[in-house]
């Protein structure tokens, strides 16, 4: 399971970031499409900031959906999961969003 070690890096950052501030609440964005499990993040959590300033901190997380930018027609458009492909009916596009993991924003006391 990798996302305990993501775990572990996003409140080692945090923690480095808030220095020694209490830390209420640590925000993230993950992509659909970056093989990290949101659930598998939340169950880490706890037990990776435990004796952190991260302690009791609230995690939010907002996934992200995929969005491709069409080479043919170059319009953006939302991927479907199973059959991607642009409206125009191109499949040459390139991912530009949703495969991203980001600490978006953290709440110090």
């Amino acid at each position: 399971m990798h996302e305990l070690s993501i775990t572990k890096n996003i409140v080692a950052i945090v923690n480095e970031r808030a220095k020694g501030r209490k830390v209420v609440r640590v925000q993230l964005e993950i992509g659909k499409l970056s093989a990290i499990v949101p659930e598998s993040i939340r169950f880490c959590f706890d037990v990776c900031a435990k004796d952190t300033c991260l302690s009791g901190a609230k995690l939010e997380i907002t996934e992200i959906w995929p969005i491709g930018r069409c080479h043919s027609c170059h319009q953006d458009f939302s991927l479907d999961l199973v059959n991607a492909q642009c409206p125009c009916g191109s499949r040459q596009f390139e991912c530009i969003t949703g495969q991203e993991m980001k600490i978006k924003e953290m709440e110090v006391e």
